[in-house]
């Protein structure tokens, strides 16, 4: 038996028994675990009110080494009252942590992923960007945290170079554009679009203004590449 103590993100939470809740959380050591809250659902003391989303907490693991830890003491170490507080920055913290839910894989440290997720958090609390274009932000970083980035600038097949203010052809199963000579693809990424994506992708230089129409555009292109990766569809 091990004990792990780390700071953690609750991304969902299943009653479990009479009293007992399963909790399914993001943590900043271990990556994605699950684990046993005994008593939660009558106030254990050592949860108490610690297992709402969107707050960063301090959890204390116990790991017998099956498939559940044991969740033994919680405490909220970073609340954002900010989120909470907003209807819109609520949905978009919610989307992010499902697709954190979704594509991280058990029991695997994902600093990077843990660091876009905190980032995206506290952008919202603070109200510093439009929730929807933080969102969208976020998504392209998380997909290239885990190794699912997409190629925005060139074929991601062939290699070849797409100049800058055109239609592209896009398919996230393969990693971004898709030039014809290569298959194309059924989703066409347009200019206005591209352009944002390009702007709001992880190391952008660019800088451009994003549109909230534009916005969309790329939450629609993360979507489809979260499907593509890791089955799911916000």
């Amino acid at each position: 038996m091990s004990r792990l103590e780390t700071q953690a993100l609750v991304v969902r939470t299943v009653e479990f028994g009479e009293s007992d809740v399963i909790a399914t959380l993001v943590t900043e050591e271990a990556g994605k675990v699950s684990a046993v809250v005994r008593g939660a659902r009558k106030g254990s003391r050592r949860v108490g009110g610690a297992l709402e989303p969107v707050h960063t907490i301090g959890v204390l693991l116990e790991d017998k080494g099956a498939e559940l830890m044991t969740l033994k003491e919680s405490r909220i170490v970073h609340l954002r009252p900010g989120v909470v507080s907003n209807l819109e920055a609520l949905d978009a913290a919610g989307a992010a942590l499902r697709w954190a839910r979704h594509l991280f894989p058990p029991r695997t440290p994902e600093p990077a992923g843990w660091a876009v997720l905190i980032e995206l958090l506290d952008t919202l609390d603070a109200g510093s960007a439009p929730p929807r274009r933080a969102l969208a932000r976020a998504g392209l970083a998380m997909l290239a945290a885990v190794g699912y980035g997409l190629e925005l600038e060139q074929c991601a097949v062939c290699g070849r170079p797409c100049p800058a203010g055109r239609s592209a052809c896009v398919d996230p199963a393969r990693g971004g554009l898709v030039c014809r000579a290569c298959g194309g693809a059924s989703s066409v990424l347009l200019p206005a679009a591209r352009d944002a994506a390009r702007s709001l992708a992880p190391g952008s230089a660019t800088g451009g203004e994003v549109s909230d129409a534009s916005a969309e555009a790329v939450l629609g292109l993360v979507d489809r590449a979260m499907a593509a990766h890791a089955g799911f569809e916000r």
